[in-house]
């Protein structure tokens, strides 16, 4: 490990994680903080990153670069979305610049892509992730990749010699959280029933008639006696299992093809299990590892502009 030369940090709408990295790309410290970009009042986030996160990891002076909702009309500048295609290249020759007690400090853009019912479609974060996932191997900047970035706002996108050409979002991380907090389906229980799951994967068919297919989480309780803290088990199955099922034909696929899972761990295994249920196969990468990945990429590229 050598001396930190470079602040990364991926910055979310609920919270901030930060590294510091030497010439090499690797880690020499590591922070969290409770100061997602939803929580800040306008202009606060540029007072609170030189105030708090900068002399917490001893990064004053130091080049930074992050990613994530920071680069939005919520965060600390809006860096304007880049269009697809979009690779290394292109994000890197439209960094946002802002001030903050050093030479050089850049937000990444977002990027966006022609969408559904005649709107575009974007992201802010995951693009950093998935580049950082195909600078780690020469062989991921060739030919064509789907990847999956499950979360609140799940990513299926499509990558083609390096360059993120199309995606589509579902909302399926958040719909659970709305249903089940929300509706007649609330509960506490954790989604920790495997079987439960399993259940809802079968249930979610081709991903067609979502809503009447909901409704079955609570027909199986009142109407045939399943225990009601499995609800939440079988309402993530549900909903994974009709993603994975109806996504991925809505930008151009057939839903057979191996897919490659970039996230967090234990969310990429629901999907992975939904996936396999399909007989479809996949690979999981650890979503952070990427992200750090595509902070210094970005960083080695846009510095030398």
């Amino acid at each position: 490990m050598g001396e930190a030369a470079l602040l990364a940090c991926d910055w979310g709408t609920t919270n901030l994680r930060a590294w510091t990295l030497d010439k090499r790309g690797e880690v020499v410290a590591h922070k969290a903080f409770d100061l997602g970009v939803s929580r800040l009042e306008p202009g606060e986030a540029g007072e609170r990153f030189q105030a708090e996160v900068q002399p917490a990891l001893q990064a004053v002076g130091l080049p930074a670069i992050l990613c994530g909702m920071v680069g939005s009309n919520l965060g600390w500048t809006v860096a304007p979305y880049a269009d697809c295609p979009a690779g290394l290249p292109e994000l890197a020759a439209c960094l946002a610049a802002v001030e903050a007690h050093a030479a050089w400090v850049r937000i990444v853009p977002g990027v966006r892509c022609e969408g559904l019912a005649g709107a575009p479609d974007v992201m802010r974060g995951e693009e950093t992730q998935i580049l950082g996932w195909i600078s780690q191997h020469p062989d991921r900047a060739r030919g064509r990749h789907v990847v999956c970035h499950p979360g609140t706002h799940a990513k299926w996108v499509l990558v083609e010699d390096g360059r993120i050409v199309r995606f589509v979002t579902a909302m399926t991380g958040e719909l659970f959280a709305v249903l089940t907090h929300h509706s007649v389906l609330k509960s506490e229980a954790p989604a920790d029933d495997v079987a439960a799951f399993d259940e809802g994967l079968a249930a979610a068919g081709e991903g067609e008639a979502l809503a009447a297919r909901l409704f079955t989480a609570r027909a199986r309780v009142v109407g045939a006696g399943k225990a009601a803290e499995t609800t939440p088990s079988y309402l993530s199955g549900l909903l994974i299992g009709a993603e994975v099922a109806a996504v991925p034909k809505l930008i151009g696929l057939s839903g057979r093809e191996s897919v490659t899972l970039l996230g967090e761990p234990g969310l990429c295994a629901r999907y992975r299990r939904a996936l396999d249920a399909r007989g479809v196969a996949s690979e999981t990468f650890d979503g952070e590892v990427a992200a750090l990945a595509g902070l210094y990429s970005l960083y080695r590229s846009g510095a030398r502009r």
